[in-house]
């Protein structure tokens, strides 16, 4: 792959997911948003982490004619049934707010003691070609919900999110984030497909019309 001439579009709004994504992908490629390329994404309608994440990639990589990674995350409780899950964005409701959002998890489970608080974080990340080929990776980060909010880093649910050492996410340094992550875990499982992505696109474009 000549990682120099090729584009990838990362579909998503997030400023985070945006950071956090950026830093995972290889030098060379250059990484556009959907802010610079003008371009926002159809409400979301899957019922799942992959359905979603596919269904943004997809999208984007039609109306753009770009290769697109779209990931898809959220946060399951296991004391709330799995909530708040593929509504972690709008756990407290319209328009998404993160603080909001914080503030009713730590309250709905405030009568739970921290035995009780086991949550995983899960992330499904989707590349998709113009020409139709689409790769969907998952990966996961287990520990535990906090009972107050802890840390500057990170963003969503981090602050509150309790990690088996100790810390909550919102107190690792990028770099460690970056490489334990529910998302690192979904792309170092990912970025593989990612030359072939590209390969696929440049046939389509080289192909005789």
């Amino acid at each position: 792959m000549s990682a120099s001439t090729h584009t990838l579009l990362v579909a998503t709004s997030n400023p985070g997911k945006i950071r956090e994504l950026r830093a995972m992908i290889p030098d060379g490629v250059r990484v556009v948003s959907l802010a610079e390329v003008g371009l926002g994404l159809p409400p979301e309608t899957g019922s799942s982490f992959g359905e979603i994440a596919e269904q943004k990639a997809q999208f984007a990589a039609a109306a753009t004619g770009m290769v697109a990674l779209a990931d898809d995350s959220g946060l399951e409780v296991e004391a709330l049934g799995g909530e708040p899950g593929v509504r972690s964005a709008r756990y407290a409701g319209e328009p998404p707010d993160e603080a909001r959002n914080r503030k009713l998890l730590l309250d709905q489970l405030a009568a739970r003691p921290l035995s009780e608080r086991g949550a995983r974080f899960v992330c499904a990340v989707t590349i998709a070609s113009p020409s139709g080929l689409v790769w969907t990776s998952e990966g996961e980060l287990r520990g535990t919900i906090f009972d107050r909010e802890r840390g500057t880093g990170g963003f969503g649910y981090d602050s509150v999110f309790l990690l088996p050492d100790g810390r909550t996410v919102a107190e690792l340094l990028d770099e460690e984030k970056n490489t334990m992550s529910h998302r690192a875990n979904a792309m170092a499982r990912l970025l593989p497909k990612l030359p072939a992505a590209f390969r696929a696109h440049d046939s389509a474009v080289s192909a005789p019309q």
